[in-house]
């Protein structure tokens, strides 16, 4: 053994402690990104991300067809989505997603409840005519996952007929719902925004149907199942130019409408095009999910930039 010469021995001592100082450093940001990442997830999984696309649907139909804004159903609609939504995904198909007794299915049953006893609150406070639709949806929703049906589990277990229910009751939700509510006619230009919210949320789910090529049975009957992936991508592409004709029927419609179904339509378009069987995991569940979030946001910039 030699002994460390003169000014060497605080030389080690400094690198030891730099050594150090960068492993806690590292461990500190490892720490922090495992916790932004659990809570990430948990957004995810907890359907706070889907429930925030249809909330921005809503949003989205408040600006463009200029009717008033109820804090009371958008917050029922936000909130009832999540419950709606988990139970759907954590009681119905549970089998496909987690295990029983799994501790962080018991966080998402618990921020379900608490979810459920807010959308009853703000239930109080909507008119008879808004829980009348809402009872209808209420209906479709669960028809489409509970096993009601003679001789079949649910809607959803139709072949060929899994994405249709989803469509409508969120073109129901996010369109005729805040209409009806607003006390504003059901018009033509509210049918034809109508119409194209259910065009979107079929070619938002294209992607989700190539992703759960895998998954699905076979006698579900799906597009990309029938036709091949190929196929369901050209389906997406002519969906998404008859949702942008659309616009160009109504009465009404502002440079802001077309402007921004203009850019929102290249971005579906991309993203279908992109789309493939083996995705990522955030690909569908945060990026397609995220194209509404985005579209509301669009929508509120042009309009700031307007103002």
């Amino acid at each position: 053994y030699k002994f460390p010469e003169n000014g060497q021995n605080g030389a080690c001592l400094e690198a030891k402690f730099l050594t150090k100082k960068v492993v806690y450093e590292q461990f500190g940001y490892f720490c922090s990104m495992k916790l932004l990442s659990r809570i990430f997830n948990f957004y995810l999984d907890a359907s706070i991300h889907v429930a925030l696309a249809i909330l921005s649907l809503v949003w989205v139909t408040s600006s463009i067809l200029n009717i008033p804004s109820d804090k009371n159903l958008f917050s029922f609609i936000f909130f009832c989505s999540i419950a709606c939504y988990n139970f759907i995904k954590y009681g119905v198909e549970l089998k496909k997603y987690i295990q029983l007794g799994n501790p962080y299915h018991g966080y998402i049953r618990f921020f379900n409840f608490v979810c459920s006893v807010i959308c009853v609150y703000h239930l109080f406070f909507l008119e008879w005519d808004s829980i009348f639709m809402l009872g209808i949806l209420g209906l479709f929703t669960g028809l489409y996952a509970l096993p009601v049906l003679p001789g079949t589990r649910n809607l959803r277990s139709l072949a060929g007929f899994k994405i249709f229910p989803v469509a409508i009751v969120w073109a129901g939700t996010t369109v005729v719902l805040p209409v009806w509510a607003a006390g504003s006619a059901l018009s033509w230009d509210v049918w034809i925004e109508t119409i194209q919210r259910f065009l979107l949320v079929l070619i938002l789910i294209l992607p989700f149907e190539i992703r759960d090529m895998r998954y699905d049975p076979p006698e579900l009957r799906t597009f990309p199942r029938r036709y091949g992936i190929a196929k369901t991508k050209i389906l997406g592409i002519l969906l998404i130019f008859l949702f942008f004709f659309l616009t160009l029927l109504k009465d009404k419609v502002t440079q802001l409408e077309i402007l921004s179904k203009t850019f929102l339509s290249l971005g579906m378009g991309s993203v279908l095009l992109i789309t493939k069987k083996n995705q990522n995991k955030y690909f569908s569940a945060f990026w397609v999910e995220a194209i509404p979030i985005l579209w509301w946001i669009l929508i509120w910039v042009l309009m700031g930039r307007e103002n």
